[in-house]
């Protein structure tokens, strides 16, 4: 199995931030998502978790094989910590494969606006600050651009197909899934940190916030400062996202009433 892994080891160039590479990747891959969550969202209840489950599917097995690369390939059969997958843009891995399997449409509900809220924001910033995304082998990059990418189809596939964003209050389900996250994270964060360096949603105690400007802020304000402006800053961020969508709802839903009474 090492064999396999070092041999799917293929060496590139470490893509530039907004280079070549990327801004090919984001005008096309970004078409294509927009595109697609377009196409499907009429989907019906099955069709919607087949959907899920499809996402979901490959989200873990190219999740598998991240892990199996790091851990045969670029760590010689060494487990790297920080790629403990829970991070905010890991978490719709488990809640695409649960809402497929879960029938019950209010529970998951509530996961379908922290999907749209919070997960589209995790692949929107990714994209936009790709420090993260670029590595010097061509699968682990592939895998970063199209894992992200996927979360930006996703996020715009529930909200395009009425399965998030339907009422402003809706928004408060997805925080409450994502405070219920961060607290899981920190958990974990706590509760392994002594088998290595991990850092869960960027707010472990333990170890600095690898985000930009957070990052520097990070001495002068302390963790727990750093954790509370960061959660803070998603927050705000999956608000802007969900109250500008749901105001773009709200406004064609009045105009096509009125076209249809003139």
């Amino acid at each position: 199995m090492q064999q396999f892994f070092k041999w799917t080891a293929w060496a590139m160039e470490t893509p530039k931030p907004y280079g070549l590479f990327h801004l090919l990747f984001v005008l096309i891959g970004g078409t294509i998502a927009v595109l697609g969550a377009f196409f499907l969202r009429k989907t019906n209840d099955k069709q919607n978790r087949i959907v899920l489950l499809t996402v979901g599917l490959f989200l873990i097995i190219t999740e598998i094989y991240k892990q199996l690369f790091y851990f045969y390939a670029v760590h010689d059969k060494s487990y790297p910590l920080w790629i403990f997958p829970f991070q905010l843009c890991s978490v719709p891995m488990y809640l695409c494969i649960f809402c497929a399997i879960c029938k019950n449409e209010k529970i998951n509900s509530w996961l379908y606006n922290f999907m749209f809220a919070f997960n589209l924001l995790g692949g929107a910033i990714s994209f936009a600050e790709p420090s993260g995304l670029n590595h010097p082998y061509i699968t682990l990059t592939l895998h970063a651009y199209i894992w992200h990418m996927s979360l930006v189809f996703l996020g715009l596939y529930l909200f395009f197909s009425k399965r998030a964003c339907n009422s402003w209050k809706d928004y408060f389900k997805g925080l409450a899934v994502f405070g219920s996250c961060a607290v899981v994270a920190q958990i974990i964060n706590i509760s392994l940190h002594k088998l290595g360096k991990i850092n869960m949603f960027y707010i472990s105690p333990y170890y600095v916030n690898p985000i930009a400007v957070f990052h520097d802020w990070y001495a002068t304000i302390g963790w727990v400062g750093n954790m509370f402006l960061f959660l803070f800053a998603l927050i705000l961020g999956g608000a802007i996202i969900y109250y500008f969508a749901f105001m773009c709802r709200t406004l064609y839903a009045k105009r096509k009433t009125k076209k249809q009474l003139s």
